[in-house]
């Protein structure tokens, strides 16, 4: 499969599963644009690492994902340095940890507003450019949040559950129009993000980072082993297939399991 001439624009994409989608959109010929927080020089590293590893373009965009004028801009960028922005991954997300009665309402804020709203920003800002052209790839991030719950995640629960909706409605939408539009749900991933809130649920549960691993995330997972971000982007590649063009409001759970309980 070739997608040499298309152009991808990844959020969140400068670690984790956004990183590897990239990576994978490139190694099939798309040029990419990046997105996210990090290090400049780190990001500069990934930048330029895939350019010179798979031979297309990659640009980075520094957008606030809870900035909607930001997010329009990045759009508007991509589609002026490359014609068009053929390929829509809305991946950007954050974790917070906490009951629901002592969860910050900031954090509630930003978590719905990068976890989900960014998503409607990005697609209102593409979908114009993807019907004029007649072809559009949507894929969405979710969740096994986005199909079961668990206690603590109120805000990331009710984002993830959102993103799925948001999918359903846009692909009713977008169905003449020859753009799809998916969401695919991993379980438990080794990324930056899990990592990150281990410390968060050892507090709020009283456990050990020993017992949050196997007790907590991976108790989830029937295979008992963490998804790959490589598997992930595997399946983001094919839902941009001539293969997955009859592909559209899709949940696809990428868990070990974790939803067929």
């Amino acid at each position: 499969m070739s997608l040499q001439s298309k152009t991808a624009l990844v959020t969140g994409s400068t670690s984790g599963i956004g990183l590897a989608i990239a990576r994978a959109l490139a190694q099939h010929g798309a040029n990419v644009v990046i997105n996210g927080f990090g290090k400049p020089d780190a990001i500069e590293k990934e930048r330029a690492g895939i350019e010179a590893e798979f031979h297309v373009r990659a640009q980075y965009s520094a957008a606030d994902m809870t900035k909607p004028e930001e997010i329009a801009a990045m759009v508007a960028e991509a589609e002026r340095e490359f014609g068009a922005v053929d390929i829509l991954v809305n991946n950007a997300g954050i974790q917070y940890v906490s009951a629901i009665e002592e969860f910050p309402v900031e954090k509630w804020d930003q978590i719905i507003a990068i976890n989900l709203s960014s998503a409607f920003h990005t697609m209102r800002a593409a979908i114009p450019g993807m019907k004029q052209r007649g072809w559009g790839r949507i894929i969405n991030t979710a969740s096994a949040h986005s199909l079961v719950a668990s206690p603590y995640k109120s805000a990331y629960v009710a984002a993830k559950h959102g993103i799925a909706g948001l999918t359903k409605t846009a692909a009713l939408e977008l169905a003449t129009h020859k753009i799809t539009v998916n969401c695919i749900s991993p379980g438990y991933v080794w990324t930056p993000l899990v990592e990150a809130q281990i410390p968060d649920t050892m507090k709020a549960r009283g456990l050990t980072k020993e017992q949050v691993i196997d007790d907590v995330l991976l108790k989830a997972q029937p295979t008992k082993e963490f998804v790959t971000v490589e598997q992930v982007a595997a399946i983001a590649v094919f839902l941009c297939s001539e293969a997955a063009s009859q592909i559209t409001g899709i949940n696809m759970p990428v868990d070990g399991g974790w939803t067929a309980q």
